[in-house]
């Protein structure tokens, strides 16, 4: 297992680029992988299942298109329409 945080922080695109080979060569070779990470775009093309965390609780968790598709996670990142 490894745990990451944040690991993009700080890179830039060609080196985003760099470490998303690097996770999903390990992936490939069976490594399961703990990331907490902000880059939304890094996220969801990297991993398979997302949780989803609001104020320390528990949003929802899912494949990235479930993710993608959720209310839940759309008010609560992105506000609603008044």
């Amino acid at each position: 297992l490894l745990l990451l945080d944040e690991p993009a922080a700080g890179l830039r695109h060609k080196e985003k680029q760099e470490l998303i080979k690097v996770l999903r060569q390990l992936q490939s070779e069976g490594m399961s992988i703990l990331l907490v990470e902000h880059d939304m775009d890094l996220v969801m093309d990297v991993c398979d299942h997302l949780v989803v965390m609001e104020f320390g609780t528990l949003l929802t968790q899912g494949t990235p298109a479930e993710i993608q598709a959720s209310p839940a996670v759309r008010a609560a990142y992105l506000g609603t329409e008044h």
